[in-house]
């Protein structure tokens, strides 16, 4: 973890993903508007939209999406101000919904600078709490930054 100016920044690995072809119905289904594009890793589907509107109304029905586990389901689109708006839900690992979720920009941050063509993209978590996020394409990592408040600092010893 680094300070960069104001923010915290960390740094992961990108995680890249795979087009997803045949879809479960349940995602659709459970989110209640049919992606134009499904991308999917181990642990997450990919649902992408048009607009950051559509990504702003949804309303999944949980019991659906939870049929999906061990995939958490992310939604996201271009965004009005910023480059891109996210949303990412995961209710069979016990998240009806993740306020703020670094892990979904490893993936999201390769897919908008390839669709986007830059580097350093500025996100917003579309869910009610929300959360700006700056990430910056570094190869195969990312820096992903944040406001955030350091509340603990240590090391262990094994």
């Amino acid at each position: 973890m680094s300070r960069d100016g104001d923010l915290l920044a960390m740094d992961f690995p990108v995680i890249l993903p795979e087009s997803c072809t045949d879809p479960p119905d349940a995602l659709a289904a459970g989110l209640g508007h049919a992606p134009q594009e499904v991308l999917t890793t181990p642990t997450k589907l990919f649902a992408i939209y048009a607009r950051e509107s559509t990504v702003r109304a949804i309303k999944p029905d949980m019991a659906l999406p939870s049929s999906l586990h061990p995939q958490g389901v992310v939604v996201t689109a271009p965004g009005n101000d910023v480059d891109y708006v996210s949303r990412y839900f995961a209710p069979s690992r016990g998240i009806p919904e993740d306020p703020v979720n670094g892990s979904s920009h490893c993936t999201l941050i390769l897919y908008w600078a390839g669709k986007l063509g830059k580097g350093s993209l500025h996100a917003r978590q579309a869910s009610a709490r929300g959360g700006e996020i700056y990430c910056t394409l570094r190869g195969d990592r990312v820096q992903i930054a944040g406001h955030a408040a350091l509340y603990l600092e240590g090391t262990i010893t094994i």
